[in-house]
């Protein structure tokens, strides 16, 4: 079984890591180098990095906060905000990311995805995925621009075409648990996990280890990403790959980290 992997995620805004609620009421949380170059040596497996502000702004990656941050962590690092074409994945690239998420662009131009992936493998090509239950309760909305935009897409669907359009991986967050520290929607994860052969990372709610736990047994999730608790060392990386550990979840395990 392949080691389920524990991965923090630097949003950042502005330059500085940022974290809120649901998208929104934005505290800042430190330096994006220095975050990264502390993950890796907590025992991080990988790390997102995501420029929040690309989309809404209409820019393009902060490129030079990117290769600063690569160069301080030895790990594998996923870049998303404003890649919009196959040159802006080829430049993050080239900055130090291994992989690239796409979300806003992806959905606006679904071709992007299949270009991507032509050009630089499909292990390189994240679709980010953020999605909220719609207010009649059937199924989950695919919203845009950093929650700012709701699109018709209706979650699971949106999931399965990237995927067949060249996706290597998922990132799923729900915009209803962001920074909520009330678990993960492991009913959201499931609904995608069980209609996708790709990884998919879990994403928003974390409140404890035991919620990193229940987002691979009851949602399916191949990783399971994390911010504010790790951001405010609630709880550590190696606390919660312990707990998942214990509960029968391959990990990796670093010594020296978990000392």
């Amino acid at each position: 079984m392949l080691r389920r992997r524990v991965i923090p995620c630097l949003d950042v805004a502005n330059g500085r890591v940022v974290k809120g609620t649901r998208f929104v009421d934005l505290v800042d949380e430190g330096d994006p180098p220095e975050l990264a170059e502390r993950y890796a040596a907590e025992g991080a497996d990988e790390l997102v990095f995501l420029d929040i502000g690309a989309a809404p702004e209409g820019r393009g990656t902060l490129l030079d906060i990117v290769e600063r941050t690569a160069r301080r962590a030895f790990i594998p690092l996923t870049v998303g905000g404003g890649v919009r074409s196959v040159e802006d994945m080829r430049d993050v690239l080239r900055a130090g990311a291994d992989k690239v998420s796409l979300n806003t662009a992806a959905v606006a131009d679904p071709g992007l995805i299949s270009a991507c992936a032509a050009r630089f493998g499909r292990q390189a090509v994240v679709v980010a995925i953020d999605a909220r239950r719609r207010p009649d309760g059937q199924g989950w909305e695919v919203v845009v621009k950093g929650g700012r935009e709701a699109t018709a897409l209706e979650a699971v669907d949106w999931a399965e075409r990237t995927v067949a359009l060249g996706a290597g991986e998922l990132l799923v967050t729900s915009m209803d648990r962001d920074g909520t520290r009330s678990g993960f929607d492991t009913e959201l994860l499931r609904a995608i996990s069980s209609r996708v052969e790709v990884a998919v990372i879990a994403s928003g709610g974390a409140a404890g280890p035991l919620d990193f736990v229940a987002a691979v047994r009851e949602g399916g999730a191949d990783a399971v990403l994390a911010a504010s608790i790790f951001h405010r060392r609630i709880h550590s990386i190696a606390a919660v790959k312990q707990a998942m550990a214990d509960a029968g979840l391959p990990v990796r395990v670093v010594p020296e980290a978990a000392a």
